[in-house]
């Protein structure tokens, strides 16, 4: 009989063999620090690392789009994640580039997500220029809180080509072409810290990767039909009033939305160094994209609750800012945050950002309960009606 030996390292590599020469090798992953190898390839550890962050815990109770609607149906940043992840790797696999890269990017991209999705996002960014803290952008706190906030403020052990594709993730701006931008760990310092200072930064930004390119274009794909069908359950728009000029390029339904244009990124991609789009095909993008802006997400928060959303997040603001230069220890920012963290977060960051990084962090019902607790507890009141 003949014994079989199995390698495990050899069968972790494996995949390495069948990639295409466009694609980023295991062996081509570089860390911002000396990182103690184990039987797992770079990129697979980093999904590893990533899905055991507190911040991909609370994906699950984190916007989307809608916010306040009593609907179990409605998409939650942690389902956007994963059909990201799925749409990415599909893609991934067709073109033999490194799954576990796109998958550890993929799910990874929105960590850095506030609460109430963008709508929280644009009032953040307004706190964080008013106290002279910059510029805020989601994708930017994303690999923020890789290297600076998680594992109590030591940061997680992330390849720079992980953390570059999250930061240029954007899924906001359609391209005809996503070409990828070879770059050094200087360079990737560069455009991150640049990004608090130049807002116009982040439309320049391009990833250093094929499969940073994919995650980017995935992140579109998953959000474009899906994001009509919660306002389909929210009679807010229906497929029917999609322009005709976009469903016969894309479809009539998220299903045939998602499958057309993943096909369209493997029929015009395969083989190149770039990801890229039929003209007719990206040409019914951006149309789906103006129309979804104008029908849904313009609508998806009244006047009265962008305003609600303004004091609470700006009352939320002063008051922790408050409590860390008082030192009050019953304040949910010291005794449940601070009170964790390294000494070098807490030495390296200004009461102002320690702030926003906790804001930032949290869950929509976690935002609320807190700023109902504080109205509570200023106006001595048993209770506080949550009116949103």
């Amino acid at each position: 009989m003949i014994m079989m030996v199995v390698n495990m390292d050899e069968n972790m590599h494996n995949h390495n063999k069948y990639l295409s020469k466009y694609a980023t090798c295991d062996d081509d992953a570089i860390y911002l620090r000396k990182v103690s190898n184990d039987f797992r390839t770079p990129f697979f550890r980093d999904i590893d690392r990533i899905i055991y962050t507190l911040a991909f815990t609370r994906y699950s109770d984190k916007t989307q789009v809608f916010s306040f609607k009593s609907n179990d149906h409605l998409t939650k940043r942690m389902i956007h994640v994963q059909y990201v992840s799925k749409i990415a790797r599909t893609i991934g696999r067709a073109l033999a580039l490194n799954e576990d890269l796109i998958e550890a990017s993929a799910l990874g991209h929105d960590l850095g997500h506030t609460p109430f999705g963008h709508v929280g996002e644009e009032i953040l960014n307004k706190i964080s220029l008013n106290c002279g803290e910059g510029f805020f952008n989601h994708n930017i706190h994303s690999v923020r809180l890789l290297m600076y906030i998680e594992n109590y403020g030591m940061g997680k052990d992330i390849t720079l080509q992980t953390l570059d594709a999250i930061m240029c993730h954007n899924g906001e701006l359609p391209q005809n072409e996503y070409v990828p931008r070879k770059k050094t760990k200087e360079e990737f310092f560069e455009e991150y810290n640049l990004s608090y200072k130049d807002r116009g930064i982040i439309k320049k930004l391009r990833p250093m990767t094929l499969e940073g390119c994919v995650v980017r274009i995935s992140d579109l794909i998953a959000y474009l039909g899906r994001d009509i069908e919660d306002a389909m359950r929210l009679n807010i728009v229906s497929f029917n009033d999609i322009p005709d000029s976009v469903k016969k390029h894309l479809g009539s339904s998220n299903r045939e939305i998602v499958n057309t244009i993943i096909k369209d990124v493997i029929e015009n991609s395969l083989g190149k160094d770039y990801i890229k789009l039929s003209d007719g095909v990206y040409k019914a993008i951006v149309e789906l994209k103006d129309f979804n802006y104008k029908n849904i997400y313009a609508l998806a928060y009244t006047k009265k609750e962008r305003e609600k959303l303004e004091i609470i997040l700006n009352t939320l603001f002063n008051k922790y800012l408050e409590d860390i230069k008082n030192n009050n220890r019953d304040s949910n920012i010291i005794k449940s945050y601070l009170y964790n963290m390294s000494e070098e977060y807490k030495n390296n960051n200004s009461k102002e950002r320690i702030v926003i990084d906790y804001i930032a962090g949290m869950t929509d019902d976690y935002c609320v309960n807190e700023y109902n607790k504080y109205v509570k507890n200023d106006n001595n009141k048993e209770e506080v009606e949550n009116d949103l």
